[in-house]
């Protein structure tokens, strides 16, 4: 049987940043990758889903312009963006403790991007985060931190 070799690219992303990544805050902010929104086409704006009867998320590519699209910002150098999707942790009454984590986000035939609030787990960065506050209150003999006042 002959093999059939597939070559793969080098340099062209760094290998953390190839795959899809997407993440959502408590505040309902939703940060895609730079390279997931290439693979995305790189649209301007987002229509926002929402699958009820399974907990799915979809953001669905759209034109700025669209009826009830939301745009995608820029959030910072590195190209990733960001949706203020607010209205639908109120609107569907989704609370969540921490920053979710899509690691089996994937983009369906339709080119909808799906996040599965099922299958997603607290970001490691976040749980990191709640990590160095609770050493921050605590110092190493066991009572509260509390800082000094500056003058």
């Amino acid at each position: 049987m002959k093999a059939d070799w597939i070559e793969i690219k080098r340099g062209d992303v760094m290998p953390q940043f190839a795959g899809i990544y997407a993440t959502m805050n408590r505040e309902g902010k939703i940060v895609i990758s730079r390279i997931t929104h290439e693979m995305l086409g790189a649209p301007a704006a987002f229509l926002l889903l929402y699958d009820k009867a399974n907990n799915r998320i979809g953001l669905k590519p759209a034109a700025l312009h669209t009826r009830n699209a939301y745009p995608a910002r820029v959030t910072n150098r590195s190209g990733a963006k960001k949706i203020h999707a607010h209205r639908l942790l109120r609107e569907q009454r989704i609370i969540l403790r921490h920053t979710l984590q899509f690691d089996e986000a994937d983009i369906d035939e339709d080119g909808t991007l799906i996040l599965d609030l099922r299958t997603a787990t607290p970001s490691r960065r976040a749980l990191a985060s709640v990590e160095r506050m609770k050493q921050k209150q605590v110092d190493t003999k066991g009572h509260e931190y509390r800082p000094e006042s500056r003058v």
